[in-house]
């Protein structure tokens, strides 16, 4: 339009009635608002700052800051700037029993059901690193996460022993049938506060399908992305990224809330002191002789 008005020497007004174009659309000017360039800078950190996030979990963290988005809006921003979205895994089929009911005991609230499990990485020097995780399967929250050179039936009970204090007793607690599980020691005690175990069949790990997709998420986006230099540093960074799984990431089962939201959070149970700290300040509620005592 420029350049018909300087070439025939006629008026923006003539140019546009000539050509049948209105002068509301030739004078539009894009309304590039600040809002729109602080949420597309804000969409883009974080998904670099969470490089397996997809760009749903991405709108509960921008809503959790105080941004009025959908995931539409964010998905169209995502594609524009070429994010990558991470691929979905396979769904696993349930186990149902001949009369359509669950195999597996489902929770109905908080403290109904735990799950334990260990997780194995290594250090940079190829040392291995053993991590026992314990979550609700009813809230997703990561109770605690320790991480030794090795950890046996003795650590099982003392984390056990701190949460149950802290936290409470589950009604009951799944697991595999590893020896730090079953050993008599642990079932004897847990048997006595009358917590009743649920041990999954050998080689099922998908019947303890919540500590084991909570295990997925902790090795996709930290240990698989980390390289630790020593096992104190495993244990900061590990517990740090708990810390964030329960008060900030949000969780796609509850309404991509997370687990236990910062401002719920009183005192985290998950920091205990080491093992040979809680072992002794927790005989009382082990046994007068030890987790050993009949």
């Amino acid at each position: 339009m420029q350049h018909v008005c300087t070439a025939v020497g006629v008026s923006e007004r003539r140019a546009c009635e000539v050509l049948g174009q209105a002068r509301a659309t030739q004078r539009y000017e894009p309304d590039v608002i600040e809002a729109k360039v602080r949420l597309r800078a804000r969409t883009i950190e974080l998904a670099l700052a969470y490089g397996r996030y997809g760009y749903r979990r991405v709108t509960g963290l921008l809503q959790a800051e105080g941004w009025a988005v959908g995931p539409k809006r964010i998905e169209r921003i995502w594609r524009q700037e070429g994010l990558k979205v991470p691929k979905r895994q396979r769904p696993r089929k349930r186990l149902w029993l001949a009369d359509g009911s669950c195999l597996r005991l489902r929770p109905t609230h908080k403290d109904h059901v735990w799950a334990y499990d260990f997780v194995k990485c290594r250090t940079h020097d190829g040392r291995p690193l053993r991590l026992l995780t314990i979550v609700d399967e009813y809230t997703r929250e990561c109770l605690a996460i320790d991480v030794g050179r090795r950890l046996n039936s003795e650590d099982v009970l003392a984390r056990l022993a701190w949460l149950f204090v802290y936290r409470g007793v589950p009604e009951h607690i799944r697991s595999d049938n590893g020896s730090e599980f079953t050993a008599n020691a642990v079932r004897a005690w847990l048997a006595r506060l009358g917590v009743k175990t649920l041990y999954i069949a050998p080689g099922s790990p998908w019947e303890n399908g919540y500590n084991e997709s909570f295990n997925g998420k902790l090795r996709d986006e930290l240990l698989n992305g980390e390289i630790f230099m020593s096992l104190t540093e495993a244990r900061v960074l590990i517990e740090r990224w708990r810390r964030h799984y329960n008060g900030v990431r949000p969780h796609s089962s509850l309404g991509y809330m997370p687990p236990a939201p910062v401002a719920m959070l009183v005192a985290s149970p998950g920091s205990a002191p080491p093992r040979r700290e809680t072992r002794a300040g927790h005989h009382a509620l082990l046994g007068r002789d030890g987790p050993g005592a009949q």
